[in-house]
């Protein structure tokens, strides 16, 4: 079993997983962050400035670290997935997924299917030519992982449509814009929270969510909630510092 699909198996299986977002465009990031105890990583291909160069040399030093990685990618292209997953990603982060067509044409893109994910051979998904196109056909598909991120109030309103897709893997919820969308100024705002419960408890889907560093998570695992993206490098880096900072004083 490789390191992605004992990821997507762990996943499925509503284990608890936690991963932090990466801002930074560096493979010693990956190596430091990948070493910690996490179970994944996310780089943040939406906010943060990865370009595909940058992905692969992260995806290096994440398959020399063991660590899986999946990627919030800044549009919802084929292009865009084929280029993360044949890097070796263990699945995409798509945002402002917000209808049943864009779920269904995502869940396509994924696999090697007619119209789906566009095969090539020499890959570091396929252990370059290392497997052959049965092989890897057979492979690939418990190798990746589709989360669709619920936003706004259009994909929340059909929510339960959206997780029901077909290889749909999970729903991840942005509460930051869910917040904006909705006219709110605070992501913890009772009526954000209201709504992340909401789609926590979609039925048979799996969810996570995005967490403050620090935030308890007690109350969204009793809500559904089986993975957490907790904090960034840069979170974690600050927090750091203003401990460090405040037991000197």
């Amino acid at each position: 079993m490789t390191v992605n699909s004992e990821f997507k198996r762990r996943l499925l299986a509503r284990e608890r997983l936690m991963g932090a977002f990466i801002k930074t465009p560096h493979p010693i990031v990956i190596e430091i962050m990948g070493g910690s105890g996490l179970d994944f990583l996310v780089l943040d291909g939406e906010h943060a400035p990865f370009e595909r160069a940058n992905i692969d040399t992260c995806m290096i030093a994440a398959r020399a670290i063991g660590c899986p990685v999946v990627v919030r990618v800044p549009d919802n292209t084929q292009s865009t997935i084929l280029a993360a997953l044949d890097s070796g990603a263990a699945g995409v982060v798509v945002p402002h997924v917000n209808s049943v067509a864009q779920a269904e044409a995502l869940a396509k893109s994924m696999h090697y299917v007619s119209g789906g994910r566009g095969f090539a051979g020499t890959t570091r998904a396929a252990d370059y030519a290392k497997r052959k196109l049965p092989e890897h056909k057979a492979q690939a598909r418990d190798e990746v992982c589709l989360f669709v991120q619920i936003e706004d109030m259009e994909g929340y309103a059909i929510r339960d449509q959206i997780a029901a897709v077909e290889n749909v893997d999970a729903l991840f919820i942005g509460r930051g814009d869910l917040a904006v969308d909705s006219g709110y100024d605070d992501f913890f705002a009772k009526e954000v929270g209201e709504m992340t419960d909401n789609i926590l408890a979609c039925k048979d889907a799996i969810t996570g969510l995005y967490c403050a560093p620090g935030e308890p998570i007690d109350r969204w695992e009793k809500s559904g909630s089986s993975y957490f993206v907790i904090g960034s490098e840069h979170t974690l880096m600050t927090q750091g510092v203003n401990q460090m900072l405040a037991d000197i004083d």
